[in-house]
């Protein structure tokens, strides 16, 4: 099973992009994030055509989170349990019934940026992260294949961003914030691409300012998080550059992972 993960930075955008890649590169389940819309508007049956079942939490201009699955979507849920009061459409979850042995339980997650520090913003990102880290601790106890995909918004080390200097007092790079995200991590996880890779200045994001793409000025902040029994199926993690090479391209660009049956 190929599971793929992009931040597409508004779906009506971005959507010749986006089709073009889905018709191209075949995931069997693709994760998005920053849809921007919300659920009426998103452009379901262009996707629809191309063979995906899509299970949205949309909202208006900001934020929204799709799962796009060739196979049917099941038990879907949006937003993270104990944070009722979050009106940020950041977080979708739903079991792939991919039939057999082979389904998997995906979420498509858009964690908060948390600028600028300190201030409510990255108090709310911290916040987010604790939610999350309950989340996947409940998850791991189910022992099923869970597959967590997304635009996390933080920087592992210092090796996945080309100056770390620069990012130092950034919310994506704060040792907060790794620190959460090593908490998930240590809950059982298994990042995916990172186990996989050993490559050093690889990354998934590149600003729209100061020719960061050109200059391979980038940061690896879309990542997936694998329970053990999805990380035994794991067979590939691999970033995909193509889609930010085109014309009105998202700032991100996909990264992938294949299961194994």
């Amino acid at each position: 099973m190929k599971i793929a993960t992009w931040n597409v930075n508004s779906i009506k955008a971005r959507l010749p992009n986006v089709l073009e890649w889905l018709d191209a590169a075949q995931p069997d389940v693709a994760l998005l994030q920053e849809i921007k819309t919300v659920d009426e508007t998103f452009p379901a049956m262009e996707i629809e055509e191309r063979g995906y079942n899509c299970a949205i939490h949309g909202q208006k201009s900001y934020n929204g989170v799709a799962i796009l699955s060739k196979h049917p979507l099941e038990d879907v849920m949006t937003g993270l349990p104990g944070n009722e009061d979050d009106d940020q459409a950041r977080y979708i979850e739903a079991w792939v019934d991919a039939g057999g042995h082979d389904g998997v339980r995906v979420a498509s997650i858009y964690l908060p940026n948390g600028n600028p520090t300190p201030g409510d913003k990255y108090d709310y990102k911290l916040g987010w992260m604790d939610h999350l880290a309950d989340r996947a601790a409940t998850l791991l106890a189910t022992e099923e294949p869970v597959v967590l995909g997304g635009d996390y918004n933080v920087i592992p080390a210092d090796e996945d961003c080309h100056d770390p200097a620069a990012w130092a007092n950034d919310a994506l790079f704060l040792p907060q914030t790794r620190a959460k995200f090593r908490t998930i991590l240590n809950l059982g996880y298994t990042e995916a691409w990172r186990t996989l890779h050993t490559e050093k200045n690889v990354y998934s994001f590149w600003d729209y300012q100061g020719g960061a793409w050109p200059k391979d000025n980038g940061i690896r902040i879309d990542h997936f998080l694998l329970s053990p029994q999805a990380a035994d199926r794991l067979v590939k993690c691999e970033i995909d550059p193509g889609p930010r090479s085109k014309p009105k391209a998202s700032d991100h660009t996909p990264v992938w992972c294949e299961l194994a049956s």
